[in-house]
C-alpha cells in the first residue's frame, strides 16, 4: 500500500514539474534589447515657446471688467553627449521673459464686497542653467520611437519690476529671485530621419526652493522664501522641442 502511495506521489510531482516547465516555456517573455542612442553621439537642439492673450471687459466667476494683456516668451538650447549606449549627460540654458499689464479689474466677492485693481504692470525676466542626465529606451525593435527619463538640477536667477497706480499715487517694487530645482522629466522622442527628432517631456516629480528680495519705493525692504515638493504631472511644464543627433 505504501508502495502504491509512493508511486502516486511521484506521478503527481512529475506532472507538476511538467506543467511548470510548459508554463515557463509558454509564457517566457521575449524581450529584445537594442541600442537606441549609440555611444559617442552628440545631442543638440532647442525649444521655443510663446503665449499671448488680450482681454477687454472680460468676466469670469468673481473677476469682472478685466481689461489688459499679457505675454510669455521662453527659449532654451541644449547639448548632451552619450557617454554609453542609451546614457547621456549634458545640460541646457534658458531665458524667459513675461509681461502682465492690467488696465482695470474688479474682484466681486458679493454684491457689497469688492476689490478694484487699476494700472497694474509687471515685467520679469529669468535666466536658467540646468545640468541633466538621460536614460533612453526604444519602443519595440525599431529605433524611430523611444522614451527617455531625464534627471534635472536647475538654478535660476530672475528680476522683476512691479508698478501699481498712476501719477502721485504710483508705487513700485523691484525684486530679485534665486531658485533651485531638482526634478524628473520623462519624455517621448520621435525620429523624423536619422539625424533629427521631435521631443516632448513633462515634469512629474520635483523639489523646488526659491528666495526673493524686494525693494518697494526705494525704501521698504522685504524677503520671501518658498519651498515645495510634489509628485504629480505638471501640465504647465510640458516642453516641445527639436533635437539633432549627430
Amino acid at each position: 500500500m505504501r508502495y502504491i502511495r509512493g508511486l502516486i506521489m511521484m506521478g503527481l510531482l512529475t506532472a507538476v514539474s511538467a506543467v511548470s516547465a510548459f508554463g515557463q516555456s509558454a509564457f517566457k517573455r521575449d524581450l529584445e534589447q537594442i541600442s537606441f542612442i549609440p555611444k559617442g553621439q552628440f545631442i543638440t537642439g532647442a525649444s521655443v515657446s510663446y503665449t499671448q492673450s488680450d482681454q477687454n471687459n472680460y468676466q469670469f466667476l468673481i473677476l469682472e471688467k478685466l481689461s489688459g494683456d499679457t505675454y510669455t516668451f521662453k527659449v532654451s538650447p541644449m547639448l548632451f553627449y552619450a557617454f554609453a549606449n542609451d546614457l547621456a549627460v549634458g545640460g541646457r540654458v534658458a531665458y524667459s521673459r513675461s509681461l502682465t499689464r492690467i488696465d482695470n479689474a474688479r474682484f466681486a466677492l458679493d454684491s457689497e464686497t469688492g476689490y478694484d485693481i487699476e494700472n497694474f504692470y509687471r515685467l520679469a525676466h529669468t535666466f536658467y542653467t540646468t545640468a541633466a542626465f538621460r536614460n533612453y529606451m526604444s519602443l519595440g525593435a525599431n529605433t524611430r520611437f523611444g522614451i527617455f527619463n531625464e534627471v534635472q538640477m536647475q538654478y535660476g536667477y530672475g528680476q522683476s519690476k512691479l508698478c501699481n497706480g498712476r501719477g502721485d499715487n504710483i508705487t513700485g517694487t523691484f525684486e530679485t529671485v534665486n531658485s533651485f530645482d531638482i526634478g524628473l522629466a520623462p519624455g517621448v522622442v520621435v525620429f523624423l530621419n536619422n539625424y533629427s527628432a521631435i521631443e516632448v517631456n513633462v515634469g512629474v516629480l520635483g523639489f523646488s526652493y526659491s528666495h526673493a528680495k524686494g525693494l518697494t519705493d526705494q525704501i521698504y525692504e522685504s524677503a520671501r522664501t518658498a519651498s515645495s515638493a510634489n509628485f504629480r504631472i505638471n501640465l504647465f511644464s510640458i516642453t516641445f522641442g527639436v533635437a539633432f543627433y549627430i
